[in-house]
């Protein structure tokens, strides 16, 4: 009878240990920091949004030209033509505020354009080193929204590095 009651304990213990849940923990932007793709992705941000600055620029000198021409009027200028020019240079700046809008926007876009396949990538390897290792879930500490983590949680930086070929 005791050796029943021992062997319904050890099995009971070891059913329990075996559903014990797994949890994997990982900071994603690190991983994403050391992909090479996305300095790549970031060279790219960095001409698209150059060329942006180019156009703003330029477009600033053109104001600045308006504004210089509007001041060389001097007095003797009919009010007509001040007007005019007036108007020219208040087009101009509402021009300039609304590029200012949308290259904004197009700068967010280009950017989770870029970035969006990098970070899919690494959340295939994470799901990958997650079945792999048997983990129901796995947590992202980079946010650092995670208040405790404990040492039975793996970390899966490592394997994930190594899954995306990154040393």
């Amino acid at each position: 009878m005791k050796f029943v009651a021992v062997m319904l304990f050890v099995g009971i213990t070891a059913s329990v240990n075996a559903q014990t849940p797994k949890f994997g923990h990982i900071d994603l932007q690190a991983v994403v920091q050391l992909m090479p793709e996305r300095a790549t992705a970031e060279t790219a941000f960095n001409k698209f949004q150059g060329e942006l600055e180019e156009i703003f620029g330029d477009m600033q000198k053109d104001l600045q030209a308006k504004m210089a021409d509007f001041e060389q009027l001097g007095d003797s200028a009919s009010e007509i033509k001040k007007n005019a020019k007036v108007a020219e240079i208040q087009d101009m700046q509402q021009r300039i505020q609304n590029y200012q809008q949308t290259a904004q926007q197009q700068l967010q876009a280009k950017q989770t354009e870029l970035l969006q396949p990098v970070f899919t990538k690494a959340e295939n390897a994470v799901s990958e080193v997650a079945k792999e290792k048997g983990l129901i879930y796995v947590f992202d500490i980079g946010p650092k929204v995670i208040l405790y983590k404990s040492n039975e949680s793996m970390d899966l930086l490592p394997l994930v590095k190594t899954k995306l070929g990154i040393k």
